[in-house]
């Protein structure tokens, strides 16, 4: 029995992110000198259209051949040391990722656990920072979009909130799954460490990870942390210069994202924000047609790059993404941790058109009855209502 299958894969995980063409087209040239002047060009056009994408003037820009983790373990490893206290809020998987990272930093972690439907309580972490008068936490880790629940944390309200209390924690974000895919202010809201990666609202392949970082993480980094090499901080402040890297960098990953960021700005930003926001509504649509439940619970967190559906108690939402995978030739995210075989995730981020959206919830509503998952029909017509309209 043959294995072939016909048409386009669907790729709907929220990431990797489906890739442009006009992405792939750049990747298929030779490499360059990445130590010759055409490579210094092509390093400082990027650190200066990251800027953008990041909305800083001041912050040092890192790109590392490595996932988000990378990026993850080189703010740890530059600001702080075994011992030091951080502030975080356990708002799914990929918080609780980070905080298992910390722990094995042997850093003194404090966790502000959620039942993982909502985004961080600016609230909680103030009225910790303020009974911290010894001073003892170096910061406060948040996750920005969390792609295992699609639950947004405002990190202005967290700003606000470490102002507020007065306390000189800095504030480490992860925007992996938000950075090109919703409003991102680094300098705005005070940020001190940004992390993102490649392959999601940035439509790039996996491999590469990104730092923003302020002067103040900068000069704390200067102040201590601990022991590093490949990660270290201090060389990026002259590769933002020059546009050449401490290390052999991923060239053909850089000609793809020199020209996504392209693509991003020819699109604009409040464009590009809009858009997600408009299929990230109508997915949640189709879902609350089909009757089916999502994981997030706060609707003032939904997420613009993901949703994250729950199946009915009893129905395996792998089962599921596995019917759909084999049927229709679709693949969609898996629930991860705590909500592992919970949820199905639709990814709907990165280079996406109307009719992919709607041919990957059409999928969906064929898998659901395919998997005899309990529902009601119409998403796919929900989600044409909005997607039709004038006003949309």
């Amino acid at each position: 029995m043959s294995n072939f299958v016909s048409g386009r894969h669907f790729l709907q995980t929220p990431g990797p992110s489906n890739l442009p063409d006009r992405v792939l087209r750049a990747m298929d040239r030779n490499v360059i000198n990445h130590r010759g002047p055409e490579f210094g060009a092509l390093g400082r056009d990027i650190v200066a259209k990251l800027r953008g994408l990041f909305q800083t003037g001041a912050a040092t820009i890192g790109i590392f051949p490595a996932s988000g983790t990378g990026a993850w373990e080189a703010a740890l490893a530059n600001t702080l040391v075994p011992g030091d206290r951080i502030l975080i809020s356990r708002t799914g998987q990929f918080s609780h990722l980070w905080e298992q990272m910390a722990l094995r930093f042997g850093l003194d972690v404090v966790s502000l656990e959620t039942d993982w439907r909502r985004g961080a309580d600016p609230l909680a972490i103030g009225e910790i920072l303020q009974e911290d008068r010894e001073r003892r936490i170096k910061a406060v880790c948040a996750v920005h979009s969390e792609t295992s629940t699609s639950c947004m944390t405002d990190i202005a309200a967290v700003r606000q909130a470490i102002n507020r209390a007065d306390h000189p924690a800095l504030l480490m974000v992860d925007a992996i799954s938000s950075l090109g895919c919703a409003e991102y202010q680094h300098d705005g809201w005070a940020v001190d460490v940004t992390i993102a990666g490649s392959q999601k609202g940035l439509m790039v392949p996996p491999g590469l990870s990104f730092t923003a970082i302020s002067d103040k993480a900068l000069a704390a980094a200067r102040a201590g942390g601990s022991r590093r090499s490949y990660w270290d901080w201090e060389p990026l402040v002259t590769s933002n210069r020059t546009g050449f890297f401490p290390y052999t960098p991923a060239i053909s990953l850089l000609y793809a994202l020199n020209e996504a960021l392209d693509m991003l700005a020819e699109e604009g930003l409040p464009a590009v924000f809009a858009r997600h926001d408009r299929y990230a509504q109508a997915t949640r649509l189709a879902a609350a047609a089909w009757g089916l439940e999502l994981q997030c619970a706060d609707p003032a967190a939904y997420a613009p790059g993901v949703t994250a559906i729950r199946t009915p108690q009893g129905h395996s939402a792998d089962n599921l993404r596995n019917v759909i995978l084999e049927r229709f030739n679709m693949s969609l995210g898996n629930g991860l941790g705590r909500i592992e075989d919970r949820v199905f995730r639709i990814g709907h981020m990165g280079d996406l058109g109307v009719l992919s959206l709607t041919g990957a919830l059409t999928g969906v509503e064929m898998g659901l009855r395919a998997a005899g998952v309990p529902h009601r029909a119409g998403g796919v017509q929900a989600a044409m209502e909005l997607l039709t309209s004038a006003n949309a």
